[in-house]
């Protein structure tokens, strides 16, 4: 029970703090909007990255960057990870220190503040209808062609399964045939660890790890190997997932 009450008050300490960095830094941000959607959007994630390293510092997460492959990384790519935590968000801005575009579902734009940053910094999708599927991924494409890399969730939504990856979409596997671009596994093996998808409440200190597994070239596959392309990666991912999570070094 004590346990639980602590812990509690660390979740309660750590959201309000979560809030309180993001509103110092809301002048930034509404600044940033103002510079057009590249000069601007760069801006918006070098700002959360700021945000990121104060938060988990100030919240006691050290985050470890581990490259099973770094000679073989090459920008822009299509960034695709696994996703089981809120903390995933964190983590993206923490670690990736260039410029990208994230997809988003469209629903998190309501939230109170965070919104805000949110309609301006991902490119945000509403699965549900074709018509505005297609116009986030003509979005996507276009900030390829500017040199910027992107990041896909290619499960969609959390994975609430005990398998370590839900199936995955066909976005990120279609747009990387489509454009030529390099696909960047990343996995995140300690994050439902430190947030877990069941609680907000469940926010504790510690290692949180991003892996950057070895860069998939799509230059080998053609158009009509989607699915194997797809799948490649995600036996990549699970393989990777299970390693790390049995690892904890």
């Amino acid at each position: 029970m004590l346990k639980k009450i602590l812990q509690t008050i660390y979740s309660v300490y750590g959201f309000l703090l979560f809030v309180i960095l993001l509103l110092l830094l809301l002048p930034l941000f509404f600044i940033a909007s103002l510079l057009g959607e590249i000069k601007g959007g760069n801006m918006i994630y070098k700002v959360c990255s700021w945000w990121a390293d104060a938060w988990l510092f100030l919240i006691g997460i050290h985050t470890k960057i581990i490259h099973e492959q770094q000679q073989s990384e090459i920008r822009p790519c299509i960034f695709v990870a696994n996703h089981i935590s809120y903390m995933d968000i964190p983590m993206i801005v923490k670690i990736l220190r260039e410029p990208i575009r994230v997809l988003g579902k469209q629903e998190m734009a309501g939230i109170p503040i965070f919104g805000f940053v949110y309609r301006n910094a991902v490119v945000m999708v509403n699965r549900k209808n074709p018509e505005q599927r297609q116009k986030s991924v003509n979005r996507l494409k276009a900030v390829l062609r500017q040199g910027i890399s992107i990041f896909i969730f290619p499960e969609g939504t959390f994975n609430e399964s005990d398998a370590p990856l839900k199936s995955f979409y066909d976005g990120a596997f279609r747009i990387a045939l489509e454009t030529n671009t390099p696909i960047q596994p990343i996995i995140f093996p300690d994050t439902v660890k430190r947030l877990h998808h069941k609680s907000v409440f469940s926010l504790s200190p510690g290692k949180c790890r991003a892996v950057y597994l070895p860069m998939v070239d799509v230059s080998a596959y053609s158009q009509q190997d989607q699915e194997a392309l797809k799948q490649a990666v995600y036996n990549q991912m699970e393989a990777g997932l299970l390693r790390y999570t049995n690892n904890a070094s």
